[in-house]
């Protein structure tokens, strides 16, 4: 049986198909890794947030005093957002039925947390880092028990 000559014709081409899928790998695989280290930032980033808020709530609404409340969730808002190296750039306690006390018997805690995000792998250069963060906020409310002491 006579060979084809399809597959003679083409032997100067030997070796072209590993170059193009390593060219095309790396075009698609670079974005790619790209795409999920910032989807990894952005994930942890609003787990911290929700937690830092969630945190803040339930320590005012179990601290002696409205004084002690605000240091307390102060602190646990710190703690939560420091493993990834965010602070919170706004942070709003409200208190209800008593705006001035947030301690007060069967009110209820609402606490929201915001914070900007830096895309990863991204140098602050000339300035032109105003566009590359996410702004995230979460909120919390927890309610004052009535039988506290």
């Amino acid at each position: 049986m006579p060979r084809s000559r399809r597959w003679t014709d083409r032997a100067g081409e030997r070796g072209s198909a590993s170059i193009e899928l390593l060219t095309i790998g790396m075009l698609l695989t670079v974005p790619l890794v790209y795409l999920v280290l910032a989807m990894a930032q952005l994930q942890g980033a609003a787990l911290a947030t929700e937690g830092a808020a969630r945190q803040a709530a339930r320590m005012i609404a179990t601290a002696d005093s409205h004084v002690d409340a605000l240091a307390s969730a102060d602190a646990a808002i710190v703690v939560a957002l420091a493993d990834l190296g965010l602070t919170a750039s706004a942070v709003d306690v409200a208190c209800d039925p008593v705006p001035t006390d947030c301690t007060a018997r069967g009110g209820t805690v609402r606490v929201v947390v915001e914070v900007v995000v830096p895309l990863p792998l991204v140098p602050p250069v000339l300035d032109l880092d105003v566009g590359l963060a996410v702004p995230m906020s979460a909120s919390s409310a927890q309610p004052v028990s009535e039988l506290r002491p």
